[in-house]
């Protein structure tokens, strides 16, 4: 039996050479599985366990192209002939895959994005949870939930999309968002108190991001070419034809910034109750101020 057997291999070459490379590429797809199970169990931090997995992954990938391109061209100088037959026949057909193996390395390199960072891609906001050679996980944020709660979603997304549009990143270079919201307040009201009120509250809440921010936003400065911004708490007042409108805008982490709408909101409704109606806020009713007096005619 063995002997036939050697003997069958002798006569067909090239199927020993398939057999062969089948064997190779199952043992690497082994070893890389093991590497990766003895990395989870024995390194302890999370950031530097996914690298070190990522790593070994892509090792994989560069080894199984080296065995392919050693046995069906016979030589690795024949990398450059091998490649461009080979992507010449399947560019077409399989478009979207290589757009998302070269979308992968790009994020890598080029660090558009990084597990743990918040990001908008395609329409979908969410926690970049994981990247693989092809697909970008995220926990989405959105939809049918408000603000920056999450949807319990899980959400894979091509990297491909990378090439496509743009990837809002909030977390690189500058984890802060500028938010805002308006305050109407009533005409009558003492607006001097109003913004005083305001103004206190603003700095006694968002002090703490507003000196995180500094140095931030300093190095963004100095690394891309953009101008200076106002990171402290700005007031700006508007006249409308109802009310005395206030936009309060400022600086806030990006992962707070639904609760510390509220927690603003709530300190001024509070403090203008306080005032007892020296100010107040102003709505959208309308008053009946004077009801005119209708006189009818005699017959």
């Amino acid at each position: 039996m063995t002997e036939n057997f050697k003997q069958w291999l002798l006569e067909h070459p090239l199927s020993t050479s398939i057999i062969k490379y089948l064997i190779w590429i199952v043992l690497i797809i082994l070893v890389i599985t093991w590497i990766r199970k003895i990395l989870k169990k024995r390194l302890p931090d999370n950031s530097l366990r996914y690298k070190s997995q990522k790593g070994i992954e892509i090792i994989g990938y560069f080894l199984a192209i080296l065995i392919t391109i050693t046995y069906f061209t016979g030589s690795i100088k024949d990398f450059g002939l091998a490649i461009g037959l080979l992507t010449a026949g399947i560019t077409i057909t399989l478009q979207e895959l290589i757009l998302s193996v070269a979308g992968s390395f790009y994020i890598f390199f080029v660090k558009v994005y990084k597990p743990g960072d918040r990001i908008e891609i395609n329409g979908i906001k969410g926690d970049v949870i994981d990247i693989d050679s092809v697909y970008t996980t995220m926990m989405e944020i959105g939809q049918w939930v408000s603000s920056d709660n999450y949807s319990g979603r899980i959400v894979k997304l091509s990297n491909a999309f990378v090439f496509k549009g743009p990837v809002y990143n909030y977390s690189q270079d500058f984890p802060f968002v500028w938010d805002e919201f308006n305050i109407p307040i009533r005409y009558g009201s003492d607006v001097e108190m109003a913004k005083s009120i305001v103004v206190s509250i603003a700095q006694e809440c968002l002090s703490e991001y507003v000196q995180a921010s500094l140095s931030d936003w300093k190095g963004v400065v100095d690394k891309y070419y953009i101008e200076d911004a106002q990171v402290d708490p700005t007031l700006v007042i508007t006249i409308t034809d109802n009310w005395i409108e206030f936009n309060l805008r400022y600086i806030v982490d990006y992962k707070k910034r639904r609760h510390t709408k509220h927690l603003l909101n709530e300190e001024i409704g509070k403090r203008i109750q306080e005032t007892n109606g020296k100010v107040m806020l102003a709505s959208a009713t309308f008053e009946i101020v004077k009801i005119p007096t209708v006189k009818f005619g005699e017959e």
